[in-house]
């Protein structure tokens, strides 16, 4: 069985090393997983996507055609890339986007961006905010693998908030 992940946001929001990361705990876990990534022309700003695939079998295609999970950061990039989402599928978005009222998928709203800037006092690890929120919503890989993947990528020196980061995702959609 294979889980097709979609990250996205704007473009300097960090989806993409949220991909990597996502990415390498899945390996850890002994997972086949292939990761892309695309952004607008304009490098920060525009809309931007990370996508994964992890399977426990081959990948025979790298691209996600239809998401199972689905991270929106924000209006443009949930307006540009949840248009396809499997309907069966779970779809987390930062409060601060508008529903379109046709998502046939569990929509799970919570404060990604707020809590980084406001609670954590670093808007720049939202995106560890959102893949710790993704993954608990998904169970896609597990949270001690994800942990390690995070403290393995980030810079030396800021494994504390990082780690903080990923434990207000968790605890995001744990309270919902």
């Amino acid at each position: 069985m294979s889980t097709q992940i979609r990250l996205s946001g704007s473009g300097g929001q960090g989806m993409l090393l949220a991909g990597i990361i996502l990415s390498e705990a899945a390996i850890s876990e002994e997972k086949n997983a292939v990761q892309t990534q695309s952004y607008g022309p304009e490098a920060r700003g525009g809309a931007s996507k990370s996508e994964v695939i992890i399977s426990d079998d081959e990948i025979a295609y790298p691209k996600v055609t239809v998401p199972d999970v689905m991270l929106a950061l924000t209006q443009e990039a949930y307006e540009k890339y949840a248009v396809d989402m499997n309907d069966n599928g779970t779809l987390v978005v930062d409060e601060s986007i508008t529903l379109s009222g046709n998502d046939k998928c569990k929509v799970i709203s919570i404060p990604i961006i707020k809590s980084a800037r406001d609670d954590l006092g670093r808007i720049i690890v939202a995106n560890i905010v959102a893949l710790g929120a993704l993954v608990k919503a998904s169970s896609i890989v597990n949270e001690e693998a994800l942990l390690a993947a995070v403290l393995k990528r980030v810079p030396k020196g800021t494994e504390e908030l990082n780690t903080k980061a990923l434990q207000t995702g968790f605890m995001l959609v744990a309270n919902k």
